[in-house]
């Protein structure tokens, strides 16, 4: 049908402008918030591409239904704008009509939304969590870099080089500040190297230096020359990942219901159920009156989209402190949101705004 394909073809066109529209934002937040770190020295600056990638992956399914949702709203509200919907209506469309048209531009959205929530953003955040946690366990000396303080990963020991490793492997200027139960210990040397003795241990070693050592808030200070001074590496504890419920698997959710899995599995579930309606809630709210203000359709969606994603949030909460029962908190919002699009949907027949009375 002409009508159909005329449709589906204007959705899909949107549909692909708002969502690389919406991706590279996605990507720029991600990429502001990375570099904000790796200046900050918490991630090596080679990990923003592998974190951005993987923080990417986690978001499509919002970015998938923001995609669809937008979609919709802005085809149907040109065709408001342009009279087209006059033309389709004197054809004998209604607007019960356009239901079709629409689930079938957006069921591949909803199915690769529900694959996404229910196994790849699980996937994604887990890998991101191992890298961070990788990144976690690694040792002080691979977290200096030159012309820049660097603080350890316990927090007690301060780094700076100025000149990093020449073609002898050897640091230059290197100063090394740190404080253990009010003892404040600085070396600064002229050069500085790693090696790694047969048994794998790793030691840091400085030469031409001297070390000042004395007690916080006292005169007490003791000043060491050296030719050379070798400290032991300490190799950090491996640390896991963090046990967050948006890192763990779907399957394993399901095999120990408690109300935190339930909670998060009640998320899960809704995002795809969420795209779908979206879609359907997008038809009686793209109604735009040529001769009144056009932007008033847009705030209400906006609006709309923002109370539907939060209540489904807030539904999660309560079911992992066990205040809302499971199949409540899954069912309640997308059955109100599906009251919603038949009330506006016959007020909209019927030629009378949703919030207005006859």
């Amino acid at each position: 049908m002409i009508f159909s394909r005329a449709l589906r073809r204007e959705f899909a066109q949107t549909a692909a402008g708002v969502f690389v529209a919406l991706f590279a934002i996605l990507i720029t937040t991600v990429l502001i918030r990375l570099l904000g770190q790796a200046a900050g020295g918490r991630i090596p600056p080679d990990a923003v591409l592998s974190m951005i990638g993987l923080g990417a992956i986690g978001q499509l399914p919002l970015v998938l239904s923001l995609s669809v949702f937008i979609a919709v709203l802005m085809t149907l509200s040109r065709a408001y704008r342009d009279s087209e919907m006059v033309v389709w209506a004197a054809s004998g469309v209604s607007l019960t009509g356009f239901f079709g048209p629409v689930l079938r531009f957006a069921m591949p959205f909803v199915l690769m939304s529900a694959a996404g929530a229910l196994y790849i953003t699980p996937w994604s955040y887990l890998k991101s969590a191992e890298f961070q946690a990788s990144l976690e366990s690694r040792d002080d000396t691979t977290r200096v870099a030159p012309g820049v303080f660097r603080e350890s990963s316990s927090a007690r020991r301060v780094f700076f080089v100025e000149i990093g490793a020449g073609e002898d492997a050897k640091l230059r200027n290197v100063f090394v500040s740190s404080e253990v139960d009010g003892v404040l210990d600085v070396v600064a040397a002229a050069t500085g190297s790693v090696f790694t003795d047969q048994t794998g241990a790793r030691f840091v070693v400085l030469e031409d230096g001297r070390r000042y050592e004395g007690r916080l808030g006292t005169p007490e200070f003791r000043v060491l020359e050296f030719e050379r001074y070798t400290v032991r590496v300490e190799e950090p504890k491996a640390v896991s990942p963090f046990a967050k419920l948006r890192t763990v698997p779907t399957t394993e959710l399901l095999k120990e219901l408690s109300p935190r899995n339930l909670g998060e599995l009640s998320s899960r579930i809704g995002t795809p159920l969420a795209c779908l309606l979206l879609a359907l809630l997008a038809i009686p709210l793209a109604y735009i009156n040529p001769r009144a203000g056009r932007g008033n359709n847009l705030i209400i969606a906006i609006l709309a989209y923002l109370v539907y994603s939060n209540v489904i949030s807030v539904f999660q909460a309560w079911v992992g402190q066990e205040r809302m029962g499971f199949a409540l908190a899954l069912l309640l919002p997308h059955v109100v949101v599906i009251a919603v699009i038949g009330l506006m949907t016959y007020r909209r027949i019927a030629l009378v705004p949703f919030w207005q009375k006859r």
